[in-house]
C-alpha cells in the first residue's frame, strides 16, 4: 500500500472497522483540513484559542484605556451600560466591525475613577427579537442580586494571582483515583458551600482518603442551582455562588500543593436557553451559537445545542477550553454529554450494529470539534487529561487524532454502574451471573483507557438511589450502629465493599467515586426547590457520619481507604487486564490475578467453603493481605489477614502443570492474596 493510501492505524489494527474505512477517513480529513486552516492563519491551535484575550474587557497600554468587544453579527445596535455611567442604557454605543464584532474604547482619562474593579455592567442589544439587557458571552464574573435574583456581569480586574511555586504535573498521579465533587454541597451545614470552605475542609479529606484527583462539577456559572451546573449560562465565569475567581484559583493551587490534580467537569454539550442570563439569541437572531429551529434544541434536556460547524462557535468553545487551563490551571477535563454532542439523535437509540456509529445520525461537526479540543488541550499542556462521557462506545474515542481517533485519554465506563443497578434492582442474589459480571467489568479494548466507577453523582440524585441506599434503604436510618444486628445491613455492608473492590480491580485504568458514596452516605441529593420548601437539608454531605466511630459508615470509609492503598501500592491499575483463573458458577466464585495479587470473590449469599481449592498463577506462598470480611470493616473476620497459604501442583493429562491453594472461601467476601516466591 502506498504512503498516500496508507490506512489510519485505528483502521489497520481493527478489522471490524474495515467496512467503514471511508467514513473514518472522511472524518479524519475534515479534522485535518480544519486544523491545517487554523495553523496556516494563526500558527498554532494554541494561538488561535485566544478569544478570552480579545473579547470582553481588554486593557490597551498604548491608548491608556479599556476596550470592550463582543461578537454580535446580526445585532442592529449595541450599547454598554452599568453603575459606571449611572445605568444609562443608550449613552455608550458600540461600533460594529466587518466581522460582526462590536467594540467600544473607554479611556482612563474619562473612566478611570468610574470603571473600577467590581463595577457592574450589561450590554443593551437591539436585534430582531427586540431590545434586551444581556450579559456578554465572554464575561468572566457574573453575580446575582440577592433581592431581585437577577444576574449581572461584573468588571473583574484583580491583582495578578500568585502561582509561584506551582509546578504540579498530573502525569505524576498514576493511577488516577478521582474524587467527584460539587463545591456547593460539599459542606455539612445547610447552605451553599464555598471555594474557601472546600479548600480548608474537603481537600484534607480527599488526601486522607487516598484519592489523588478531584473532579469538580458546576464550575461555570449557571442560573439554576438545581441543574447541578449542567445548564451553563456564562462559560468564562466561575460560579459566584461559591466565591470569587481568585478563591477558585487558591483552591486549585492548594490542591496542587497537596499532590491532588484538579479536573473540571466541562459542559460543551449544550447551554441554558434563558435569554436573561445566557447566550441564547444574544445578537437577536435564533442562530448565533446554535442552528435555527429543532436542530438547535436538545428536547431531552430543554436546552440549546451548539452549532459545532460554525467557525465562530468553534473559536468560542476552544477559547473556553484554553481559558480554564491557562487562567485556573485545571489539569484536564471530563467532557460532559459527549454522546449527545456526537449524534443528531443524542444517543436515544439502540447501538446494536456498526452502522449506528457511522450513519447519518452522527454529527461530524461535533467529532471535528472534539478532535480540535483534544488537540488544543494536549498541545497547550501535554500531560493534561481528557475524559469522555460517552455511553455509546463510539470507535476511536480514545485513539489519538494521528491514529484517526478523537483524541481523548479516557472514557467513562458507564456500563459498569448500569450493571450494578440492574443486579441490585432486578435480580435476586442467588441468580447473579458471575460470567456476565466478568464480561461487563472487562469489556474494553486494550487501547481504550477506562475510568471505572460503581456509581457517580447520577445515582445519588433524588429519583435514583446510591448503591448503599439500594442495599439498605430505610435500615440505614436506625440500624447503622456498630452494636446493632440487622440482616439487611449486614448484606448491604458486605456487597457495598465487594462491588467497589470488583470495580476498581477489574474495570479500568482509573477509578472514580462521588463524594460521600465511599462511606455509604445515607441520603440522596435534593437541591432547594419549590417542592421541598427551598431546603438545603439534602444538598450537603454529612461527613460527621463517617467520622463517628460508633456508626458503620466509618467502617465502609475505612475499607475504601485500605482498598485505594492496596491498588496504589501494587500498581494494580497499570497492569492492563486482570487474568481469570477460575469461574465457579455453583459457588458463585471468581478467582483472578492482577499485578502480583490474587483476588477471590465469593458472591454466594450463604455458601462458605473450608479447604476451597483455588487455582493460582504461580507456585509459592500466598499471604492474605486484604478482606472485605475484616472486623475493622464491619465484617465477621472468618479468616485473619496475614494467614499464609502454600501452593501445591497438579499435572494435567497433557503435561500442563497447574498450581493451587486451599483457602476458607467465605460467603459474600472478597479476599486479596499477595504472592511471595
Amino acid at each position: 500500500m502506498s504512503e498516500m493510501n496508507k490506512r489510519l492505524p485505528m483502521v489497520e489494527q481493527d478489522e471490524w472497522l474495515h467496512p467503514v474505512e471511508e467514513e473514518i477517513n472522511l472524518r479524519h480529513r475534515l479534522f485535518r483540513e480544519r486544523l491545517d486552516d487554523i495553523e496556516s492563519r494563526c500558527g498554532s491551535i494554541v494561538d488561535y484559542a485566544n478569544g478570552y484575550r480579545y473579547f470582553g474587557w481588554q486593557y490597551d497600554d498604548t491608548l491608556a484605556g479599556w476596550w470592550f468587544r463582543e461578537w454580535l453579527p446580526e445585532a442592529e445596535d449595541v450599547f454598554i451600560f452599568g453603575d459606571f455611567n449611572n445605568w444609562q442604557r443608550t449613552q455608550l454605543r458600540l461600533d460594529k466591525g466587518g466581522d460582526g464584532v462590536w467594540s467600544i474604547f473607554l479611556p482612563d482619562a474619562m473612566y478611570a475613577d468610574r470603571l473600577t474593579h467590581g463595577s457592574l455592567y450589561k450590554i443593551h442589544v437591539h436585534g430582531r427579537n427586540g431590545w434586551h439587557d444581556r450579559i456578554p458571552a465572554y464575561a468572566t464574573r457574573v453575580v446575582q442580586d440577592e433581592a431581585t435574583k437577577n444576574f449581572t456581569a461584573q468588571f473583574w480586574i484583580p491583582q495578578p494571582f500568585d502561582w509561584s511555586g506551582d509546578d504540579f504535573d498530573i502525569a505524576r498521579n498514576t493511577p488516577l483515583l478521582i474524587y467527584e465533587t460539587h463545591v456547593g454541597m460539599a459542606q455539612e451545614r445547610e447552605g451553599v458551600g464555598t471555594y474557601a470552605e472546600f479548600e480548608k475542609k474537603i481537600l484534607p479529606i480527599v488526601r486522607r482518603d487516598g484519592y489523588n484527583a478531584i473532579q469538580i462539577m458546576a464550575v461555570a456559572e449557571h442560573p439554576y442551582y438545581g441543574s447541578f451546573g449542567y445548564h451553563v449560562s456564562s462559560f468564562f465565569a466561575p460560579s459566584s455562588r461559591f466565591g470569587t475567581p481568585e478563591e477558585l484559583k487558591s483552591l486549585v493551587r492548594k490542591a496542587h500543593s497537596m499532590g491532588i490534580a484538579v479536573i473540571m467537569d466541562l459542559v460543551h454539550a449544550h447551554y441554558v436557553k434563558n435569554l436573561n442570563e445566557g447566550i441564547n439569541e444574544l445578537d437577536g437572531s435564533p442562530h448565533l451559537y446554535s442552528k435555527e429551529g429543532e436542530a438547535g434544541y436538545q428536547k431531552y434536556w430543554d436546552s440549546k445545542l451548539f452549532d459545532y460547524g460554525k467557525r465562530e462557535v468553534q473559536h468560542f468553545l476552544l477559547s473556553n477550553v484554553k481559558y480554564w487551563l491557562d487562567e485556573f490551571r485545571f489539569d484536564g477535563f471530563r467532557f460532559d454529554g459527549v454522546t449527545s454532542m456526537i449524534y443528531h439523535h443524542h444517543g436515544y437509540v439502540d447501538f446494536d450494529c456498526r452502522e449506528r456509529f457511522f450513519d447519518e445520525g452522527v454529527n461530524r461537526d461535533a467529532l471535528v470539534y472534539l478532535s480540535l479540543a483534544n488537540t488544543l488541550v494536549h498541545s497547550f499542556r501535554p500531560s493534561a487529561v481528557t475524559i469522555a462521557e460517552d455511553v455509546s462506545g463510539m470507535p476511536g474515542m480514545c485513539r489519538t487524532t494521528a491514529d484517526g481517533g478523537i483524541g481523548f485519554d479516557y472514557r467513562l465506563g458507564m456500563a459498569i454502574p448500569d450493571f450494578w443497578i440492574k443486579l441490585l434492582e432486578d435480580i435476586p442474589d442467588e441468580d447473579w451471573s458471575i460470567d456476565e459480571m466478568w464480561s461487563v467489568m472487562t469489556n474494553r479494548l486494550p487501547a481504550v483507557k477506562t475510568v471505572a466507577y460503581a456509581e457517580s453523582h447520577d445515582q445519588a440524585l433524588v429519583g435514583d438511589k446510591t448503591i448503599a441506599f439500594r442495599l439498605m434503604d430505610k435500615e440505614m436510618y436506625h440500624s447503622m450502629n456498630r452494636e446493632s444486628q440487622n440482616i439487611v445491613v449486614e448484606r448491604g455492608m458486605a456487597l457495598h465493599k465487594m462491588i467497589r473492590l470488583m470495580t476498581i480491580s477489574t474495570g479500568g485504568e482509573a477509578y472514580l467515586n462521588f463524594m460521600g458514596n465511599e462511606f455509604g452516605h445515607p441520603e440522596w441529593i435534593d437541591f432547594p426547590r419549590e417542592g421541598n420548601g427551598w431546603s438545603y437539608a439534602h444538598a450537603r454531605r454529612q461527613w460527621s457520619l463517617s467520622d463517628n466511630g460508633f456508626l458503620r459508615y466509618s467502617q465502609l470509609g475505612d475499607f475504601d481507604k485500605a482498598m485505594l492503598r492496596l491498588v496504589k501500592r501494587h500498581k494494580v491499575l497499570s497492569d492492563g487486564y486482570p487474568y481469570l483463573w477460575q469461574t465457579d458458577r455453583d459457588n458463585k466464585t471468581l478467582v483472578f490475578s492482577h499485578k502480583g495479587l490474587l483476588f477471590v470473590f465469593n458472591w454466594h449469599p450463604q455458601t462458605s467453603l473450608p479447604d476451597y481449592v483455588a487455582q493460582v498463577p504461580w507456585a509459592g506462598k500466598y499471604v492474605m493481605e486484604l478482606s472485605t470480611d475484616e472486623k475493622r470493616f464491619g465484617g465477621f473476620e472468618r479468616e485473619k489477614v496475614g494467614t499464609e497459604h502454600f501452593s501445591f501442583s497438579e499435572t494435567d493429562a497433557d503435561g500442563t502443570v497447574r498450581h493451587y491453594i486451599r483457602i476458607y472461601n467465605t460467603s459474600r467476601t472478597a479476599t486479596v492474596f499477595r504472592w511471595k516466591r
